[in-house]
């Protein structure tokens, strides 16, 4: 797990301090990302049940592209127009893939 060459899911989830703002924001940081060497999707979607609250579901091929986007001037933007438009840091979590057949 984690050897960066099994595909894996990141997710992002935002809080929203200013919605219209954060959703500009988050919809550049979408479009730019899948583009990315390595990106396989990329969506944005908004909570039905909570308000302001966001999330992107990240694809990657490998681990190593993932983390190499993290450096990127593409993630490091984001980051940075982030700033005043959340209620607190994003919940971002790293997922690998769990094969059928390795469930018993």
């Amino acid at each position: 797990m984690g050897d960066g060459v099994e595909p894996i899911v990141v997710t992002w989830v935002f809080d929203a301090a200013d919605p219209a703002g954060l959703a500009s924001v988050l919809a550049r940081y979408v479009v730019l990302t899948r583009r990315a060497d390595g990106c396989r999707n990329v969506d944005l979607v908004a909570s039905a049940t909570h308000v302001g609250r966001s999330m992107i579901v990240e694809k990657w091929a490998s681990t190593s592209m993932q983390r190499a986007h993290l450096d990127s001037d593409i993630a490091v933007e984001m980051a940075r127009a982030c700033d005043g438009l959340l209620t607190g840091p994003p919940s971002v979590d790293r997922w690998e893939p769990v094969s059928a057949q390795d469930v018993e």
